[in-house]
C-alpha cells in the first residue's frame, strides 16, 4: 500500500513539474533590441534619451509601439486619452479581460527602462503566447498608458479620476494635457468616455524596476509588490519679519530661514520616530527676499510624505503641524499649510495576485521578495477599479529618473516571464 501511495505521489509530483515546465519563455535578445530600439526614439548626440509625453520623440516611440503591437496581431486603438490598447481575443468571449502594460515616456532626462521594460515585455509575452500557439481562456488586453511621469494621465481617465483642471497642466514641452491628449492622437473633448467600470477586468499586472536599490543589495531577483505608496504633498509658508541684516540684533530677529531650518529638521525627525518604511521629503525651499544683507522674511518650501496607510500619513502631518506650532512660539514667525492636488492615494496589491506571482518565480528557480513601491504607477490607479498585481526587477545601484538607469537583459527577461506565467495562472483560476 505503502509503495502504491508513492507512485501516485511521484507521478502527480511529475505532472506538476511537466507542467511548469511546459510554459514557454520569452526572448531575452529580442526583449533587449526593442529596449533599444525604443531608446533611439528622442535620442541624442551624447547618447541620452529625452522622451517627454507629447514631443515629437514620444509620437515617434508610440508608433514603433503601435507598430510591434500590429506585428504582435493585436486588435490595436488608441483611446480619448491618447492611451494604447492592443486588445487579443480569448477562447471565452464573456470572461473579463486580464489588463497588463504600463509606459514609455519619461521624465526629462530620464532613463530607458522606467516604464520602457513593463510595456515591452507585455508585447513579448504576446508574442511568446502566439509563438507557443497559446489561447488563454480570458481576452487579453495590453495597455501603454499616456504621459505617466506627468501626472498618470492615462489611467487617471481609465478610473474616471482625470477632473478638468487637471487638462490645463502644461508640460516642459509646452503643451497642456488638453493639447497633448489631442496630439497623441486621443480627444480631450471626449476624455469622459474612456472610464471603465468597476469589475471590467477580471484583474491587471504591471511590470517595472523597482526604481530602487533593494533588490540590487540583497540581490533579489523578483519583487512581490505589496502595495504603492500613498503620496501627499503640501506648500508651507512661514512669514517672520524683513529687516536690515546689519542693524538688527540677533535677539529681535524674526528669521523666517531660520524657522524653515528647524522645521526640516523636524521632518526628518518626526518621520524617523515612527516605526515603519514612511518617507517624508522637504525637496524645495526659497527665501523672500532672497538679499544678503536681509533678514527673510518669508520662506516657501514644499512637504511630502508617503506611506501605505493613508492615517499614518495623516497622523505624521498631524504631528509636523504640531512641531511647527512651537517653531512659531520660539521664533516670532507663523506656519500656514496649503493641500496640492497633486497626491495618490495608497493602492494595496491584491495578495491573490502576490501569491502566483512568488508561486511564478518559485517555479523558476528565482528569489523573490515582498515589498512596497515608494514611486507611484498606473498599477495605482487601476486598482480603484480591478484587482492588480505589481513585479519588480532590479534597477542597478537603485538609479532611476537618470540616463545612468540600468536594468541587465537577465533580469528583464526573468521579470517578462514571471509576468507570463502569473497571467497564465490568472488565466486558469480566474473566473
Amino acid at each position: 500500500m505503502k509503495t502504491s501511495y508513492l507512485f501516485y505521489f511521484l507521478l502527480f509530483s511529475f505532472s506538476i513539474i511537466s507542467k511548469a515546465q511546459e510554459v514557454p519563455e520569452v526572448d531575452q535578445d529580442r526583449l533587449e533590441k526593442t529596449i533599444h530600439t525604443l531608446a533611439k526614439y528622442g535620442m541624442k548626440e551624447n547618447g541620452e534619451t529625452n522622451r517627454v509625453a507629447f514631443s515629437d520623440a514620444d509620437l515617434q516611440g508610440r508608433a514603433y509601439i503601435i507598430s510591434l503591437m500590429q506585428i504582435s496581431g493585436l486588435e490595436v486603438s488608441v483611446d480619448y486619452a491618447g492611451n494604447i490598447i492592443g486588445k487579443r481575443a480569448g477562447k471565452d468571449p464573456g470572461l473579463k479581460p486580464i489588463g497588463f502594460g504600463s509606459h514609455i515616456d519619461m521624465v526629462p532626462d530620464g532613463g530607458n527602462y522606467d516604464g520602457c521594460v513593463g510595456s515591452l515585455a507585455a508585447i513579448e509575452v504576446i508574442r511568446t503566447l502566439n509563438e507557443a500557439g497559446i489561447k488563454t481562456e480570458h481576452p487579453l488586453e495590453v495597455f501603454i498608458f499616456s504621459n505617466e511621469e506627468g501626472g498618470v494621465m492615462g489611467s487617471r481617465a481609465i478610473v474616471g479620476e482625470l477632473l478638468d483642471d487637471a487638462l490645463s497642466v502644461i508640460n516642459s514641452t509646452g503643451y497642456s494635457m488638453r493639447e497633448g491628449i489631442n496630439r497623441l492622437g486621443g480627444n480631450a473633448d471626449r476624455i469622459w468616455q474612456v472610464e471603465r467600470e468597476e469589475g471590467s477586468l477580471t484583474a491587471f499586472l504591471e511590470l517595472h524596476i523597482e526604481q530602487g536599490g533593494i533588490l540590487d543589495r540583497e540581490e533579489i531577483d523578483i519583487g512581490v509588490v505589496e502595495g504603492i505608496v500613498g503620496i501627499k504633498w503640501w506648500d508651507v509658508n512661514i512669514k517672520g519679519f524683513a529687516n536690515h541684516a546689519g542693524t538688527t540684533p540677533m535677539a529681535l530677529r524674526k528669521d523666517a530661514l531660520i524657522s524653515a531650518s528647524k522645521f526640516v529638521l523636524t521632518v526628518n525627525e518626526v518621520i524617523n520616530s515612527y516605526e515603519g518604511n514612511q518617507v517624508g521629503t522637504v525637496g524645495r525651499i526659497e527665501a523672500f527676499p532672497g538679499a544678503p544683507n536681509v533678514i527673510p522674511g518669508e520662506v516657501q518650501l514644499s512637504l511630502e510624505i508617503r506611506d501605505l496607510s493613508s492615517a499614518k500619513i495623516e497622523k505624521l502631518f498631524e504631528d509636523i503641524k504640531s512641531r511647527a506650532k512651537a517653531i512659531e512660539e520660539k521664533t516670532g514667525t507663523t506656519f500656514s499649510f496649503t493641500p496640492i492636488d497633486a497626491t495618490s492615494a495608497p493602492a494595496l496589491t491584491d495578495e491573490r495576485i502576490q501569491k502566483l506571482i512568488s508561486e511564478a518565480a518559485a517555479e523558476m528557480g528565482l528569489s523573490s521578495m515582498q515589498m512596497q513601491s515608494g514611486a507611484g504607477h498606473d498599477a495605482q490607479d487601476m486598482a480603484r477599479i480591478t484587482p492588480v498585481g505589481m513585479i519588480f526587477v532590479p534597477s542597478e545601484n537603485g538609479i532611476s529618473h537618470s540616463p545612468r538607469e540600468f536594468t541587465s537583459p537577465e533580469d528583464m527577461a526573468n521579470g517578462a516571464n514571471i509576468l507570463l506565467r502569473t497571467i497564465l495562472k490568472l488565466d486558469q483560476s480566474w473566473f
